[in-house]
């Protein structure tokens, strides 16, 4: 494997998913803005949304590929046989958490979004969408088991393009939103799931060729399945602490009006550089980094975990420079068109620039994770995910009547810095990672190619302003062009600092 052309290969459908997805949320900035109909949805849909982030970036691997490799390598026999019972085990435990969730949603919802409890009307509708997109879960879910069983054989692509289709579908639904007036939330919703089902369709058919599960209600419960699902559930936890984190902001910030579709927005900016920086590198390392570790091969081990660090940082670093530069300009060229007026856009902007102060944390959380996932041990970031939690929770709610709403994004940068130092000095004690001679040279060097770029960006922003107030026609045009630009110039001053080396791309892992 070559991680630089591995992580290219799924970044570039990340990218494309990423890019059908601001198309998404254009529409829907446009057409719902960030109103009580748009919260509604946004509870709704961020409730399947996160499973699918928990699920499908990361996280099942996290659980599943080192299993599943050490199980190939004692036999194809014994691997289909620990695949066919997770996949039955899955499909019933998924089947009894959906029918009951859409039995007690009432409940649910009001767990989930309690300051919708004041509103009668958004509270009915939320649930009413929720009840739709529920059902979400268990495909997505499904869709996951798929996935690790192709990136367990090295076959990035498909699961990588599989997010694409949840985009297509809510953009062709947004293109009918006059015809569908006050119930286009509804139709969204019905697209949602209807995705699901197909994304599901797809991932199954390139996978049969790898695997093909057996249906059966008799589950063999043996100590291989115990141990996968007791690594699971911590998994979950601990790679997809970010969106628990944010999932647990949202919660909170169903008590102010429109904060929810403010953290949405922001959001959904910086993961854009989150997917290549962190999920692709930690989805796209594991495998292979699980391989070795059962081979006891530290050299490989210790040269895998150096350049994925060093990729890590190339790609998040100038991201998180140029997103605090540009915080407002961004989300008003993404997203300031509509009903998504001027006070919507300064409040997004400001969620955004918090958020990207714990971009680097957010990738290095899932690069770090992914070194001890390789290792079958997934109690360790569990546990560093609790701590984190809670003190997002703490700061959340203690400074909330202060701040209000923008008190979510600075506490999910700190627990998410505190989590990714915890998991640092976990790895170094243990002995697990090794910092290589070269990597402090190597991360001086990105570190001068992004300061240097970042200036050239800040000169940009401010000589086309003009083009990037709220008003132009021109602003969206405008930033993509100043970032595609800045971006080659990073490529080139890298290349000149040697911060980047072409040479890297023929590298084996």
């Amino acid at each position: 494997m070559n991680l630089i052309k591995s992580t290219s290969t799924y970044s570039f459908f990340v990218i494309i998913s990423r890019i059908l997805g601001y198309v998404r949320d254009l529409f829907i900035a446009i057409y719902l803005g960030s109103g009580p109909i748009a919260d509604a949805f946004f509870v709704a849909f961020r409730i399947p949304n996160t499973f699918r982030r928990l699920f499908s970036e990361g996280t099942f691997n996290s659980a599943f590929v080192p299993s599943y490799m050490s199980e190939l390598n004692k036999g194809k026999e014994r691997a289909k046989k620990f695949a066919n019972n997770v996949f039955n085990f899955l499909v019933l435990s998924l089947l009894i958490v959906v029918l009951l969730i859409e039995i007690f949603m009432p409940i649910f919802i009001l767990l989930i979004a309690p300051g919708f409890s004041d509103n009668g009307e958004k509270l009915q509708m939320t649930i009413n969408l929720t009840r739709i997109t529920f059902p979400f879960l268990l495909f997505i879910s499904l869709s996951s088991f798929f996935s690790a069983i192709l990136n367990s054989f090295n076959k990035f692509a498909i699961a990588s393009a599989a997010p694409i289709i949840l985009n297509i579908f809510l953009i062709l639904t947004i293109l009918y939103a006059n015809y569908l007036n006050d119930s286009l939330v509804y139709y969204l919703s019905l697209a949602v799931t209807a995705a699901g089902f197909v994304q599901l369709l797809f991932l199954f058919f390139f996978s049969k060729n790898y695997f093909l599960p057996k249906f059966s209600l008799k589950i063999k419960y043996d100590k291989n399945i115990k141990f996968f699902f007791k690594k699971l559930v911590p998994s979950i936890f601990s790679s997809g602490v970010t969106q628990i984190n944010i999932l647990v902001g949202t919660i909170i910030a169903s008590f102010q009006a429109s904060a929810v579709s403010y953290l949405y927005y922001a959001d959904r900016i910086y993961q854009i550089n989150l997917a290549i920086a962190g999920i692709a590198i930690g989805t796209v390392l594991l495998p292979n980094l699980s391989k070795y570790v059962e081979q006891n091969n530290k050299k490989k081990i210790k040269f895998i975990q150096n350049k994925s660090l060093e990729l890590s940082i190339f790609l998040s670093l100038p991201a998180t420079f140029a997103l605090l530069i540009s915080s407002e300009e961004v989300t008003s060229a993404l997203f300031g068109y509509g009903s998504f007026d001027v006070v919507a856009v300064k409040n997004s902007a400001n969620a955004l620039f918090y958020f990207t102060l714990g971009l680097p944390a957010f990738a290095l959380i899932k690069v770090f994770s992914s070194y001890i996932f390789a290792r079958q041990n997934t109690k360790t970031p569990f546990i560093f995910s609790i701590y984190s939690v809670f003190v997002n929770i703490f700061i959340s709610i203690y400074f909330f009547s202060d701040f209000g709403f923008i008190i979510i994004p600075i506490a999910t940068t700190i627990s998410s810095w505190f989590n990714a130092i915890l998991l640092f000095a976990f790895l170094t004690r243990k002995n697990y990672f090794v910092f290589d001679n070269s990597i402090n040279l190597a991360l001086t060097k990105i570190l001068i190619s992004s300061i240097i770029t970042t200036f050239l960006f800040y000169n940009l922003i401010n000589y086309f302003d003009y083009l990037l107030v709220y008003e132009s026609e021109f602003k969206l045009l405008t930033i993509i062009s100043i970032v595609i630009f800045t971006f080659f110039m990073y490529i080139l001053i890298s290349i000149f600092t040697k911060a980047f080396k072409i040479s890297d791309i023929k590298l084996k892992y």
